[in-house]
């Protein structure tokens, strides 16, 4: 049995599909931030940082939908042994986890992301965005 730590919230099917249409206007404004990178790098900070909420927003929705409850808890780092407990779960859970370890660098930092890790990051948040869309249709 999985140890639960941290705040977690019950929510269900409506929370979910709310999280899920987030997840994807997240994703969506992060690409359009990361078409800017070429003309000024701070954007890949901010395309990034945009990742990782729609990371954290498609983890809610799939744990919403297949748990009945999601991380609430300042540690977002929470989240990722929720989304390994939803069915095929485990790939979506270690893109979350590399999503948020990039959180501090892209909101906090003082150097801007580099464009592999943009790169990177927007693969991993699209990936977290199509395993909650798959979720949230079952």
């Amino acid at each position: 049995m999985t140890r639960r730590t941290g705040r977690r919230q019950s929510c269900g099917e409506g929370e979910a599909r709310t999280r899920g249409r987030h997840a994807r206007k997240f994703l969506e404004v992060a690409e359009i931030a990361a078409e800017e990178h070429e003309q000024d790098p701070e954007y890949a900070s901010v395309a990034v940082s945009l990742a990782v909420l729609a990371g954290i927003a498609a983890a809610d929705a799939a744990s919403c939908k297949a748990l009945g409850e999601r991380a609430r808890g300042q540690d977002h780092h929470e989240a990722e042994a929720l989304v390994e407990q939803v069915k095929g779960g485990e790939d979506p859970a270690r893109d979350l986890r590399a999503l948020l370890d990039l959180k501090d660098e892209a909101n906090y930092g003082f150097v801007d992301v580099n464009a592999s890790e943009l790169r990177r990051a927007l693969r991993r948040a699209r990936s977290l965005v199509e395993f909650a869309e798959r979720v949230l249709r079952r």
